[in-house]
């Protein structure tokens, strides 16, 4: 195995083959750990500034503090640290349907190391998130029927874009109010997406929550040389039902 390349996992899963490789940037003198799902990228350690911005937008539009979040995929773990560097959040739980990743973040192979898995706020769940959304039981396995401060998700590549047809139903009305059983009055929908802002989404988390906005977020591409616009998504509950 070359110096500038390694796999350091390749495992199965219900949705196909997944992968974990670092390998070196040369031209920017880094190493870059991606993960990937077949052939096709998860996620990247070089481009993590929108989903820290799902984590500080979502917080940042909520008020009062021992805050339950719940986040829908785990990744590389850098939405869930940034939620846990909050203060005012008494727990985390982060729900990811590939075991693989729970496992790297346990065993240290990403760049975050064990301090996700670590924090004693936070609980990892192997489980379908969009499973747990359409369903009465919710995302708790030990609490059925749980509510949360905020749910904020980053799976698919954006509401038009995903990963498997798992999540079809997800990002059309009956799937998003079917969500809002499991958000407390007053609480925050936040999504992350690859693509830069859609209204027609946008009008679409209106029509089920009380307010609904895209922030979009411009950060640099070093590789294009480039600035690079990503979105999150954002919704909040009716304060009283």
């Amino acid at each position: 195995m070359s110096l500038y390349f390694e796999e350091l996992d390749y495992r199965p899963t219900p949705i196909g083959a997944v992968s974990l490789r670092r390998r070196r940037e040369l031209r920017l003198g880094v190493d870059v750990f991606e993960i990937l799902l077949g052939d096709e990228h998860l996620m990247s350690s070089l481009f993590t500034a929108s989903e820290i911005a799902l984590a500080e937008l979502g917080l940042a539009a909520l008020t009062g503090d021992r805050l339950d979040i719940l986040v829908g995929g785990l990744g590389l773990g850098y939405t869930a640290k940034a939620v846990l560097e909050h203060e005012t959040v008494g727990s985390l739980m982060v729900i990811d349907m590939l075991e693989p990743v729970i496992d790297w973040h346990r065993a240290g192979l990403l760049p975050l190391g064990t301090e996700v898995a670590d924090d004693p706020r936070c609980t990892l769940v192997q489980g379908d998130f969009f499973a747990g959304a359409a369903s009465k039981a919710g995302f708790d396995p030990d609490t059925p029927g749980r509510r949360f401060d905020a749910v904020l998700v980053d799976i698919d590549h954006s509401p038009e874009a995903l990963l498997d047809d798992r999540s079809a139903g997800f990002y059309g009305p009956e799937g998003l109010r079917a969500l809002t059983a499991h958000i407390k009055p007053g609480g925050i929908f936040g999504l992350w997406s690859d693509d830069t802002p859609d209204p027609a989404f946008t009008e679409r988390l209106s029509a089920v929550f009380a307010d609904a906005w895209a922030e979009p977020v411009t950060f640099h591409n070093p590789l294009q040389d480039r600035p690079f616009t990503q979105t999150v998504y954002l919704a909040r509950m009716a304060i009283q039902e």
